[in-house]
């Protein structure tokens, strides 16, 4: 597996998304684990996941407990494993999702999530979504009083503009590490924040990197070249899209969810398959 650099920390080119083993649809907590070990067994040292990860009112924080109760499972030395969280949005039971980027609740949370993750700091904290009733300045200030009081090693945001990522890394004295924004070949966007990630050494790393749970089983598909070049190189359409993201810049790091030990299986071998200039092209203006 192939590295790139989070906050001067080497992580593999390909993270694991947690998010769907704990949302509606998920599945049971033994094919859980084994796709965390499956992920893990393939060199996979990001694992991201959110308190909010969760589908019942009553279990916030249900990825978390089951990430950390898969770490300890694993059976092999698991500290060089970055998990990142994230803090901000809430999920009620109902299928909502809401917000809350208050500094109090903020670290609170934050505080919440170290316990259930365990150790001494949590590797990669990260702002979930702006609270638009909550000024940014005082929701990435909370960061800021994590760091400097030692509950998480590294500072993130999430779903955020250019503007935000200046702002934000700013705030915390230019120990801004890592932006997670939607981007896939459906969801392109976000090629801005990319380019500005890229540019200036902030890991980027893109959810739902293959369309979402209900579309990632139709991008070939939905997105023919996508196919083409599958097919030319024997490998799946989300190897591919996995591989044309490593390609946009050296700072992207894919995380894209999984629920199946075959699919994490599949999208670590992205770092290994090399596109060329011309495959890039085609991959990059398909809309």
């Amino acid at each position: 597996m192939q590295q790139r650099s989070l906050g001067g920390t080497q992580v593999s080119a390909v993270g694991l998304g947690g998010m769907p083993m704990s949302i509606e649809g998920r599945p049971n907590e033994d094919r859980s684990i084994r796709t965390i070990h499956a992920a893990l067994d393939a060199g996979i040292t990001l694992i991201d996941t959110a308190d909010s990860y969760h589908r019942d009112a009553g279990e916030v924080g249900h990825n978390e407990s089951l990430i950390a109760k898969a770490l300890a499972a694993y059976g092999s030395d698991t500290s060089g494993i970055l998990v990142a969280t994230k803090g901000g949005a809430q999920r009620p039971g109902d299928g909502s999702w809401t917000l809350n980027g208050h500094p109090d609740y903020l670290k609170e949370a934050a505080k919440a999530s170290l316990k259930r993750l365990g150790g001494e700091a949590i590797g990669l904290y990260q702002y979930h979504r702006p609270d638009p009733d909550v000024p940014y300045e005082d929701s990435i200030g909370a960061l800021k009083e994590l760091l400097d009081d030692g509950v998480i090693r590294m500072a993130g945001i999430s779903n955020a503009t250019v503007h935000q990522i200046r702002k934000a890394n700013e705030i915390l004295g230019g120990n801004l590490v890592s932006v997670q924004n939607q981007f896939s070949p459906a969801f392109r966007s976000s090629k801005d924040e990319l380019d500005y990630c890229g540019e200036n050494g902030i890991a980027f790393l893109p959810w739902s990197p293959l369309g979402g749970i209900k579309k990632a089983g139709e991008l070939g598909e939905n997105f023919a070249p996508f196919q083409e070049v599958a097919d030319k190189h024997g490998v799946s359409p989300h190897r591919v899209c996995l591989a044309w993201e490593l390609a946009l810049a050296p700072t992207v790091i894919p995380i894209p969810g999984a629920s199946r030990p075959e699919s994490i299986q599949d999208s670590a071998q992205a770092s290994d398959l090399e596109l060329s200039a011309d495959e890039i092209e085609v991959l990059s203006r398909t809309e």
